[in-house]
């Protein structure tokens, strides 16, 4: 039994002494009503109702329980507009995750433009280096970056496409001649990722594709370390060129092997968010207004970068490190 709606029924027909005006105003059937008060009646084991060809009366009974159902009814009201009151308030907090190369990038600008619509959110970040341990629907949002998707249950939002570059200090190619062409790469300090399918770099050119063996001297999980490294003049490195932009502007960092394309060196930016039909509204609006943010200027990515069951729904999760 649905006690709830059992009530409400109930005191509807106390209030207006009539099964079919009670149905009218709870816009249900008149069975549905009467139904509801005989299941109530049998929880209760009492009788709530007289019940005559002409006319409705409470009982003694009916009267006490009209009477309680009356305040329990009005204090479930005013809760259920509280509640629905302060959701649609633009304040609150959102937990947002994101990889630490977007985090150091462009989350900063992302949502201190965000904040200047709605200045009453806040949020709690969490910013990661490998998603092995990260349960994306902890979280109001997660941006991740992956050449491909893996399928699970989560929306994904496909944002801008991200794109790595080749690196290294002025103090580093004093010492050693800038590479060429990727073979030269061979003779050269590499830094890299941790990751330990990592073990060499694809270039492709007119000529077809290269791949060139590494022989790092740093390996490791944290960017902004291998930034670090690379302006120290430690060695040559693969980065996203949007955590680079600066140092490649003021210097500090020069591109190298521009004449050739990386092989799989362009990711797409995602979006994930649990799909829940509850969804806060500042949730929501974070979620356009990121979208919107990206799209402006930039042309979707390719429907490819999915594999085929999230081709189909448009979904994806980070189940392995995006670099």
């Amino acid at each position: 039994m649905n006690q709830l709606s059992a009530m409400r029924s109930f005191a509807k027909v106390a209030e207006t002494l009539s099964f079919t005006a009670a149905a009218k105003e709870l816009r249900v059937s008149v069975a549905m009503v009467t139904r509801s008060v005989a299941t109530l009646e049998t929880h209760l084991n009492l009788r709530l109702l007289n019940r005559t060809t002409r006319s409705v009366s409470l009982t003694e009974a009916g009267q006490e329980y009209w009477q309680g159902c009356h305040e329990v009814l009005r204090h479930l009201d005013t809760l259920e507009a509280n509640v629905c009151s302060a959701a649609r308030e633009a304040g609150g907090s959102l937990k947002v995750a994101a990889h630490e190369s977007f985090a150091a990038a462009e989350l900063s600008e992302l949502i201190g433009k965000f904040r200047a619509q709605e200045p009453r959110v806040d949020f709690e970040l969490t910013v990661f280096a490998s998603t092995h341990d990260l349960t994306v629907g902890s979280f109001d949002a997660c941006f991740v970056a992956e050449r491909r998707l893996r399928d699970s249950s989560l929306v994904c939002r496909p944002l801008t496409r991200l794109r790595d570059v080749i690196v290294a200090s002025p103090a580093y190619l004093a010492q050693k001649e800038a590479p060429d062409r990727p073979a030269d790469l061979a003779e050269h300090d590499v830094l890299t990722t941790s990751d330990p399918c990592v073990r060499s770099w694809e270039f492709g050119d007119a000529y077809g594709a290269q791949r060139v063996l590494l022989r790092p001297v740093l390996s490791s999980s944290n960017l902004l370390t291998l930034i670090r490294a690379a302006k120290a003049g430690l060695g040559i490195a693969r980065l996203p060129a949007s955590l680079v932009a600066a140092e490649i502007q003021d210097g500090s960092l020069i591109p190298l092997l521009e004449g050739f394309e990386l092989e799989s060196g362009v990711r797409t930016l995602w979006m994930l968010y649990s799909g829940h039909r509850y969804m806060t509204p500042r949730v929501r609006r974070f979620i356009d207004f990121s979208v919107a943010h990206y799209r402006r200027d930039t042309p979707l990515p390719d429907s490819s970068l999915l594999d085929p069951a999230s081709q189909a729904r448009r979904t994806g999760a980070m189940i392995a490190s995006p670099f």
